[in-house]
């Protein structure tokens, strides 16, 4: 069978042929690291949707409030487990492959699942189904603190130079579509099930339906080609050690030392935007419902059109930054989102058209650093670290941020009482503040060979 033909393109700066993948690969990466991102958006968007039902069942009836706190305090040690998952990952990204560590990812994604919904209830084994749950928790919290990572620097290893910024956009369109499938899901299990059938067994339907999800994830990416970034970088080092081993490069710790100033500027670039999305991609919808008194079901629909906003804004930007570059779409979106958040805020009344209309304008914004932040992160760190030098910090700005976004938002309102609200607003305009100062001591990243990185 003769070969496909390549595809020619030209590089984003237009002075050398680039030979773009056959289709039939492209298609195979896209789906296969899309499919395995979604599974863990997914994972992260059941627990938090089915929390009262696990609540009610691996846990002690006799204090029920007790109960929900101990299940959302397992949700918070996902978080917890990210970085040492990072690290692990990232390590086995950076030394055994790329494609290994997605596909070890996804499997333990899909093993914690499983081991969720198939944990006995409370009334069957006692603590033993808290312990259980937490077990599983931390399986996929380690599963997901490399899972980001190391597709992020996959896809941005397999893209053409020239679309780098298009392909990046993935994997919040894939993690989007994830939470909103596992969000729909929940509703229609909910409308379609009487409460009594939903707290038996159904809420065990959807992590079951992770576990499978993750399994067709895991076949795909299986089937993956690994990076050619990688393979040559390993043939090269394997090359310098038995030729001349006072040259080999240093341990890992030592690598990732000399890049401290890109691991700083991970933080930078992330602290905004994982903020600002929790705020407007995930949390507003239920303030509406609970301060605002909008009816539930209008808010959760309005959430999903904005969501679909998002997703539809994501390639867009990504193909901006390929014509214009990666730091002039980072500082129109930290600024602007910036600048929009107070009249978004103002503009959320007791409507649901006006609470879609104002997630809808800040997603839009929020796409823009979203859609390329994975092609940007790769851009910082030589192949030879490039998983875990973005791994450790993206997993504990993600932890010490992401983790705490719901607490503090909930935690202003009892310390300022009505200025709660503009308090947190404050405190989330800073950190994108400190994301368009980032944006300023970054390298432009557009159509560079990362080879030479």
């Amino acid at each position: 069978m003769p070969f496909p033909r390549p595809h020619i393109a030209k590089q984003a700066d237009a002075s050398v042929p680039e030979i773009r993948p056959p289709r039939s690969k492209i298609i195979k990466t896209l789906i296969g690291t899309g499919a395995g991102n979604a599974v863990e958006w997914y994972d992260w968007a059941i627990y938090a949707t089915f929390a009262s039902f696990i609540a009610s069942q691996l846990f002690s009836k006799q204090d029920p409030s007790s109960a929900f706190l101990a299940t959302l305090a397992i949700f918070a040690v996902g978080f917890v487990a990210r970085p040492l998952g990072g690290f692990i990952f990232g390590w086995i990204g950076d030394k055994v492959g790329r494609k290994a560590s997605l596909t070890l990812c996804v499997g333990l994604a899909s093993l914690g699942s499983l081991a969720i919904g198939l944990t006995p209830t409370y009334d069957s084994i006692g603590a033993g189904a808290s312990l259980m749950l937490l077990i599983a928790r931390l399986i996929q919290g380690l599963a997901h603190g490399g899972e980001l990572p190391s597709a992020q620097t996959y896809l941005s290893e397999m893209a053409p130079a020239s679309r780098r910024g298009y392909w990046a956009s993935l994997i919040y369109a894939s993690g989007t579509a994830g939470i909103m499938f596992g969000t729909l899901l929940g509703a229609v299990l909910s409308s379609v099930m009487p409460e009594s059938a939903m707290a038996a067994y159904g809420w065990r339907i959807p992590f079951l339906l992770g576990a499978v999800f993750g399994l067709v994830a895991l076949v795909m990416r299986s089937r993956m080609e690994e990076s050619e970034l990688f393979t040559s970088e390993a043939a090269a080092h394997d090359a310098v050690v038995s030729g001349h081993p006072a040259t080999a490069r240093g341990g890992l710790f030592a690598d990732l030392a000399r890049h401290w100033r890109q691991a700083l500027q991970v933080i930078g670039l992330t602290v905004g935007l994982t903020v600002a999305y929790y705020v407007w991609g995930v949390s507003t919808p239920a303030y509406a419902i609970n301060v605002l008194k909008v009816d539930a079901a209008e808010a959760l629909w309005a959430g999903v059109a904005a969501n679909l906003v998002f997703i539809v804004a994501l390639p867009l930007w990504g193909r901006l930054s390929d014509r214009i570059g990666r730091k002039p779409v980072l500082l129109i979106s930290g600024i602007g989102s910036a600048l929009l958040f107070f009249p978004a805020i103002w503009f959320v009344r007791d409507s649901a058209v006006q609470l879609g209309l104002a997630m809808s304008a800040m997603l839009v914004f929020i796409a823009g650093s979203a859609s390329i932040m994975p092609a940007v992160y790769a851009e910082l760190f030589p192949t030879a670290v490039r998983t875990i030098g973005v791994a450790i910090p993206y997993a504990l700005c993600v932890a010490a941020f992401g983790g705490t976004a719901a607490y503090l938002q909930a935690g202003f309102g009892v310390w300022f009482g009505d200025a709660g609200p503009t308090a947190f607003a404050l405190y989330t305009i800073a950190l994108l503040l400190v994301g368009a100062a980032t944006v300023l001591s970054l390298r432009e990243g557009r159509g560079v060979d990362l080879s030479k990185r």
